[in-house]
């Protein structure tokens, strides 16, 4: 498999947990390098139900090595949590499984409350963000105001840090009306996940570099999608860390020459969750996939937004991560459509767009232009061999694979492990 980035190439959500825990069968390492508990990744396997947030999907394979890079922001007590609520479920998490970079930044309960006050503040205008304080830790960190994990093994340090951002952050609550937090509670609260944290953490751009000159197969697992990007995305819409492939290198400190491939995973169809333009939407697919009881965030439970594929967004994705290989997932939600839709340009004041415009005004005038192919109007779920899918099937993957401007190599068609195709 070699060194390989998986990302995602729509809005987020395209499955890539599944795909990740696929494709671990064969990588050493799997490495999360950006994002927050603002992600979900779930997973099924053996019929039980995981759904990750911080840790990689890794963590369900035996003798896979997680690490959780210095891009992600992490939240000492849902990480915790994370590690607690697996080990409930009988899966191993060891300091021999799991590393937490001592440089990774840190969501504090101040941060939550921000989120939420200002989400709360913007009204008709809102983001849509999971309100888990990712957007302002990662201002925090930005700003060089923010405490790290390396800050937790220091009890005097986390201390002094804590008590200075919590009385500077209480004052910002206020204007917005919002009471304060208790430094005592914060603090009792943080350094016990300090203790339970603190085996696992390391410096983890040593160990990769090892890992690399040792010749270990590396998998760097995206969270969110191309889309969300704070630089490439449809932005103010978007997350708060850099989603594309370029983001895996400096989530982790492996450098660019060290990647040997991308790998792109898409839905079937599209789909979004929170605010902003979404050219391809589409109410009937919404309600049919929904009606299905699919489509419903592992993070927040809110029902995602649908719509019809769309090629114009993942050629654009290809072009920003390098796409060389596609992942296709859900293909078994169109199963008993009689045709479907797929966009392959945008129409913008009467002319054709083969790229999206990045302003997100411009985008939401955009007016899709479809072509319409066959459905296969047969169940896929049970499959398990390309040549035996529905011809109208293979042609459809293989359409929208050219569409994208990358090879497909893995149809997927359900959520458990086995319920892949790999061409």
């Amino acid at each position: 498999m070699a060194n390989t980035i998986l990302v995602g190439a729509q809005w987020g959500d395209e499955g890539k947990g599944k795909i990740i825990d696929f494709l671990t069968e064969k990588a050493e390492i799997v490495v999360r390098s950006q994002g927050g508990n603002n992600a979900g990744h779930t997973v099924i396997v053996g019929g039980t139900k995981y759904v990750l947030h911080l840790i990689p999907s890794g963590i369900l394979r035996p003798g896979t090595k997680c690490v959780i890079g210095n891009g992600v922001v992490l939240d000492p007590v849902a990480v915790a949590g994370e590690i607690e609520g697996l080990r409930a479920k009988g899966i191993s998490v060891t300091p021999e499984n799991l590393m937490v970079s001592d440089a990774a930044h840190l969501v504090l309960p101040y941060h939550r409350k921000l989120d939420e006050a200002r989400e709360i503040a913007r009204g008709s205008g809102k983001i849509g963000t999971t309100k888990r304080g990712i957007g302002p830790a990662y201002g925090d960190k930005i700003a060089r105001v923010g405490l790290r994990v390396a800050d937790l093994l220091q009890p005097a340090v986390l201390s002094e840090k804590l008590a200075a951002r919590i009385s500077e952050n209480n004052a910002l609550l206020a204007t917005y009306g919002i009471e304060g937090l208790d430094f005592q509670t914060v603090l009792k609260e943080v350094s016990a996940a300090a203790e339970l944290l603190r085996p696992f953490v390391a410096n983890t751009v040593v160990y990769l570099h090892e890992a690399v000159r040792n010749k270990k197969e590396i998998l760097f697992e995206g969270a969110q999608g191309t889309f969300l990007d704070i630089d490439h995305g449809t932005y103010p819409y978007v997350t708060s860390s850099n989603t594309t492939a370029g983001g895996a290198c400096t989530g982790s400190g492996v450098p660019p020459h060290r990647i040997d491939r991308v790998l792109g995973v898409i839905k079937a169809y599209t789909t979004r969750v929170g605010e902003g333009p979404f050219p391809t939407e589409d109410e009937p697919l919404s309600d049919m996939l929904h009606g299905m009881g699919r489509e419903f965030g592992s993070t927040t439970g809110r029902a995602r937004r649908c719509g019809w594929f769309d090629a114009v967004a993942v050629r654009y994705a290809g072009m920003i991560n390098g796409i060389d290989d596609l992942a296709v997932t859900n293909l078994d939600g169109l199963d008993s459509l009689d045709s479907i839709r797929v966009c392959t340009h945008y129409k913008l004041n009467g002319q054709l767009l083969e790229t999206p415009p990045m302003d997100y005004v411009q985008l939401a005038a955009c007016e899709p232009v479809y072509t319409e192919l066959p459905g296969w109007k047969t169940p896929t779920e049970d499959i398990r061999e390309w040549d035996r899918l529905p011809d109208n099937a293979r042609s459809y993957l293989l359409k929208i694979a050219e569409l994208s401007g990358a090879k497909l190599v893995i149809a997927s068609v359900g959520p458990n492990r086995e319920q892949t195709i790999l061409l």
